[in-house]
């Protein structure tokens, strides 16, 4: 799933692009991509965007009269950009939606058969907040600030960093990238932190998210983000399962939960300790090994 970095590229790519221009015409390719009624999306048709904004993982596209066309690009959800002319060099049924525009197209796509993405059309400033999670901005958060929506509930800290109710826009991929930095098991209590731990996580966290958007748009240039990914080789440890930590050297490893899974350096993040997991830890055991070594 795009997370803050990512959706902050897309950001500037699209104040690059459509901002100040008018928007001619709407096709909705799926049924399913337009969660709203009220008002229809025929409202902003032949409407200037006027500027673009960021809730948590979403991204908002402003017109007058106060209309908003949240875009929630979900897991596989991706935005494209082409020129006049250009194909949109993807098959039919990935695309959702596209969005005419005088200087090209912006399709709004996804790679996935459970059509998860959404847009949707709201009215007004209170219809937009009502959509938004509540999480604090980590890139602008005080320690205080960080710290207090850290210690609200006694969760994980993998949980807590991914709660979108905490943090604004952090996810699977970033908060796996953040915890390494800052030497911490994914599986350490919020409320078990020492001071020096609260702040090693807010600074990683702060280098992490900047970091990362850097490179992005570094990558990006002046056009727009095609290969946006929750896997990068140069990630410390997220989806690097088996492949060695580029601090210590060791095996990376990961817990399995559901359809998503936690990476983790044990020799750099849990003092050697193999964190057991919902599916393999419960089948091996007591043969479950104990410790990287035992491995």
């Amino acid at each position: 799933m795009p997370e803050l970095p990512d959706v902050v590229v897309y950001l500037e790519a699209l104040t690059r692009h459509i901002v100040g221009r008018r928007l001619e015409r709407i096709a909705l390719h799926s049924p399913f991509v337009l969660r709203t009624v009220t008002p229809p999306i025929g409202a902003i048709q032949g409407e200037i965007v006027r500027g673009v904004r960021r809730i948590g993982k979403r991204i908002v596209l402003e017109f007058d009269r106060e209309l908003f066309l949240v875009v929630h690009l979900m897991i596989a959800g991706r935005l494209r950009w082409r020129e006049p002319g250009k194909k949109p060099g993807m098959g039919p049924k990935l695309i959702l939606a596209s969005f005419a525009f005088e200087g090209g197209t912006l399709f709004f796509t996804e790679a996935s058969s459970k059509k998860r993405a959404s847009l949707q059309l709201l009215a007004g400033e209170a219809a937009l907040r009502a959509v938004d999670p509540g999480g604090i901005e980590p890139l602008t958060a005080t320690l205080e600030q960080f710290h207090d929506a850290l210690t609200r509930e006694s969760h994980t800290l993998k949980r807590a960093l991914t709660d979108p109710h905490l943090f604004s826009g952090i996810g699977n991929a970033y908060s796996d990238e953040i915890l390494h930095a800052a030497r911490l098991s994914p599986l350490k209590l919020t409320r078990s932190l020492t001071d020096e731990e609260f702040g090693r996580l807010y600074e990683a966290t702060r280098t992490t998210l900047t970091g990362w958007t850097a490179r992005l748009r570094d990558e990006a240039g002046d056009g727009f983000p095609e290969k946006v990914t929750a896997f990068h080789p140069e990630m410390a440890v997220h989806g690097r399962f088996k492949l060695p930590c580029p601090v210590c050297g060791r095996a990376v490893q990961r817990i399995v939960y559901a359809s998503n899974e936690c990476n983790y350096c044990a020799s750099c993040q849990t003092a050697g300790r193999l964190l057991a997991d919902r599916s393999l830890s419960r089948l091996l055991r007591d043969d479950w090994p104990a410790s990287i070594d035992d491995l």
